[in-house]
């Protein structure tokens, strides 16, 4: 599981970069593709750093030319803004769908607002108490559990239970409206569970039911003690993904989890990131290069009610599950599709399109070839002299012509001046007598 990091998207502060973007977008799959391993970071940062140096290289050596040229070269910066409003699904991926309004007329609004009293006044306190309660269920046979019983199966299948349970607990605080489609998932050696991502409360709905080990990024504060105390039982594996270190570790875990046909089965949402859940960004091929038979989930989200995405951008965790909490209800289907294996000739990349692709028709999502790590890159911040080279060519080229606009009416002058003595000199000769 991963979530959004606080951050900007690249394109957004980074004036020139969306221009790049644009004009190499058939390119993404090739020269943007993150690989990974140890030096998926620097590939991914060294071509951005490249292409956007090389724009910047190609400005500042553009030969001198009108007014008309110099702004037709300078044009990837007002591209930037007309990019932004015309097509940039990239940003789209990762944006709350706004609903639209419908309350503010005379005769609708007053229903409207009795909704809100009912949501807020009535449900949210009950949802609050079915919450609390069974956390305190939860936490008190957990670690009575731990305390009493000595590692083993026995244990771990009934820690997995309350787990279960308290995921269960997590949906009734939404009202949540879910219907599983497809068989149970088993334990089975070899086998691996992938889904898209929209949210965080993805892993609690599937956990809900039937248990899964997931592979998620370590957070801090209540959901970070939950993850180090509570679902290290399951076998879940944390990481750090700005840590290569960790990358590396957790692939060695990943493989000797799946290997076990007694291990929890194991839940990686391939995206690395949260997605809005009308766009399906590039599936990571590390998972698809383990050898396992890859089994698809495909989530989708009813916004009837409310939308499920999580931005951390705009909200933590806590605020995003009130919003949860105070809506009407979660509605979701769960889709546990047909397993797929590599077939002969089939490279890793493409494998993982191909289970992108099943997700995506199933769940109703639109494919994009953006890498979700794009989302956490920002390059003004890691090399902003980069962005003060852009504002010195830009600088210049306007700097230039205002100085060409100021030198031309004094030499309009100049030649007037020297026209109209020639003028008077010749006036003066012809006035003399021979």
């Amino acid at each position: 599981m991963a979530s959004e990091k606080k951050g900007q998207i690249s394109g957004v502060t980074v004036p020139g970069l969306r221009s790049l973007r644009s004009r190499g977008r058939e390119r993404s799959l090739d020269d943007l593709n993150l690989m990974e391993g140890s030096d998926a970071k620097t590939n991914i940062e060294g071509k951005i750093e490249n292409l956007f140096e090389a724009e910047e290289d190609r400005l500042s050596h553009t030969t001198k030319g009108s007014v008309l040229q110099e702004l037709l070269d300078i044009s990837p910066i007002l591209s930037d803004g007309a990019a932004a409003i015309v097509d940039d699904s990239f940003l789209r991926c990762f944006t709350s769908m706004e609903p639209d309004p419908w309350n503010w007329n005379f005769y609708l609004f007053p229903m409207w607002w009795m909704g809100a009293i009912v949501r807020f006044l009535i449900l949210f306190p009950i949802r609050v108490v079915i919450l609390m309660g069974g956390f305190l269920i939860f936490f008190t046979l957990f670690f009575s559990v731990r305390a009493i019983m000595k590692d083993g199966p026995k244990r771990r299948e009934i820690e997995r239970g309350l787990v279960k349970f308290q995921c269960s607990m997590f949906v009734a605080s939404w009202t949540g409206v879910v219907k599983f489609h497809g068989p149970r998932p088993v334990k089975k050696a070899n086998r691996v569970w992938v889904a898209n991502h929209t949210s965080m409360i993805d892993y609690i709905i599937l956990c809900s039911y039937s248990p899964f080990a997931v592979i998620m990024q370590l957070h801090a504060g209540w959901v970070g003690f939950l993850q180090t105390s509570v679902l290290s039982c399951l076998g879940c594996l944390w990481f750090n993904r700005t840590e290569v270190k960790d990358r590396k570790i957790v692939a060695e875990k990943m493989s000797s989890h799946i290997s076990s046909g007694e291990s929890t089965p194991l839940l990686i949402f391939p995206e690395g990131t949260c997605v809005n859940n009308e766009y399906c960004v590039m599936f990571k091929k590390g998972t698809f290069e383990l050898g396992a038979v890859v089994c698809p989930i495909a989530i989708k989200y009813n916004k009837i009610f409310v939308d499920a995405f999580w931005n951390s951008r705009r909200q933590s965790f806590t605020a995003h599950l009130l919003k949860m909490m105070t809506s009407w209800a979660v509605v979701c289907d769960v889709y546990f599709l047909e397993p797929q294996s590599l077939q002969a000739g089939e490279t890793p990349q493409e494998f993982s399109s191909r289970v992108q692709k099943i997700i995506a028709d199933q769940a109703r999502l639109r494919i994009v070839p953006w890498d979700g790590y794009l989302k956490y890159y920002n390059l003004g911040e890691k090399h902003p002299q980069l962005i003060e080279k852009r504002r010195r060519v830009f600088a210049h080229s306007v700097r230039r012509h205002l100085m060409e606009v100021n030198e031309a009416p004094q030499s309009d002058h100049a030649v007037d001046v020297e026209t109209s003595s020639s003028l008077k000199q010749r006036r003066s000769q012809a006035s003399i007598p021979e």
